[in-house]
């Protein structure tokens, strides 16, 4: 899956356990599985999409590489250097290439502080530059995200919500990170707004070298933004490969019923809509065998039993398509 030569990060079957406890004596009676055994990699300069329903863990993953939490297991190299249980001394160089842009471009946002010290605090954590050079610098990041110079003595709450995003993303990239993870960035913005900053992301990204990884629920907005794409179910990557694939030919059950909710603009074109029964098991007891059983309209019972692995399958052109479903490639013959 994996092709070294280029890539900025690995991530190796990562687990991210969340602990439960109850009783008198607060005792750990179980635990969620919200990450559960991960393996996907990012190379410079593209943007991998990550998509999946609320709850299957993505932006849990997201956090757990950017070591805001600790994983339970498995690991996480980024540029060659495994950074799973590195220290927070060790992490703080690391900082700069690793950055995020938050969903809620308000609450990210401290609402006492104006946007020119918002978008300097990450120059002056790590001691670049001087008083004059940050404000100089801060000044051309907001100019370079399309806020206005007067934007610099602002409060956030000046600011419309996509507004507010373009000072996230400037804060993102003061200090010319190398891998920006972007928790659905886009989500709380209206449909209007999104192009513009989606616009503005890939541009950025053009410019200074960027990678990301967008976080989304909105397949059509991934689809605009990505070069591969990874779906997520209940904590696991079900499938995995490069946009225009994973559009036109999907493997995996679970990624035809997302795909076949996606609006279509053109009303003459009529398009069968794959309805799944029930709701995402919950991820504190997960389903044995393939955790998508429960919904799938093609279950066997190998699939209540059998766990599938994650493998490659050949498709038109070459090109690496990765699905996790005892039956990939069969469901449509």
């Amino acid at each position: 899956m994996t092709d070294t030569a280029n890539t900025l990060l690995e991530v190796k079957d990562l687990k991210m356990h969340f602990p439960i406890y109850g009783g008198i004596l607060k005792r750990q009676v179980g635990q969620v599985h919200a990450v559960d055994g991960v393996s996907l990699d990012v190379k410079e300069g593209e943007t991998l999409g990550l998509v999946g329903e609320s709850g299957c863990g993505k932006s849990t993953l997201g956090r757990a590489i950017l070591r805001l939490y600790n994983p339970t297991a498995g690991k996480i190299i980024f540029e060659g250097n495994d950074i799973t249980h590195m220290s927070p001394s060790e992490l703080r160089p690391l900082r700069k290439d690793l950055q995020v842009i938050f969903q809620d471009p308000y609450d990210c946002l401290n609402s006492r502080h104006t946007v020119g010290k918002i978008v300097e605090e990450p120059l002056l954590i790590h001691g670049v530059g001087n008083a004059k050079s940050r404000k100089e610098k801060v000044m051309a990041l907001l100019e370079k995200v399309g806020l206005q110079a007067s934007a610099y003595d602002r409060y956030p709450h000046e600011f419309s919500g996509g507004q507010r995003q373009r000072v996230g993303i400037a804060r993102a990239i003061a200090l010319e990170p190398k891998l920006i993870i972007c928790d659905e960035p886009v989500s709380a913005l209206d449909v209007s707004i999104q192009s513009q900053v989606m616009n503005l992301m890939m541009d950025l990204q053009k410019e200074m070298g960027l990678a990301y990884i967008f976080i989304a629920h909105d397949l059509a907005v991934v689809r605009h933004i990505s070069d591969r794409v990874a779906v997520m179910y209940l904590g696991r990557v079900v499938e995995f490969t490069d946009a225009d694939s994973i559009y036109e030919h999907p493997l995996h059950p679970y990624t035809k019923a997302l795909i076949s909710a996606i609006p279509e603009p053109d009303p003459t074109i009529k398009k069968e809509r794959i309805m799944l029964k029930g709701d995402v098991p919950s991820p504190i007891n997960p389903p044995s065998g393939c955790t998508f059983h429960t919904r799938c309209p093609f279950v066997t019972d190998k699939c209540k039993t059998e766990v599938p692995q994650l493998k490659r399958y050949e498709i038109k052109d070459g090109r690496d398509h990765y699905a996790s479903c005892h039956y990939a490639g069969e469901l449509d013959k």
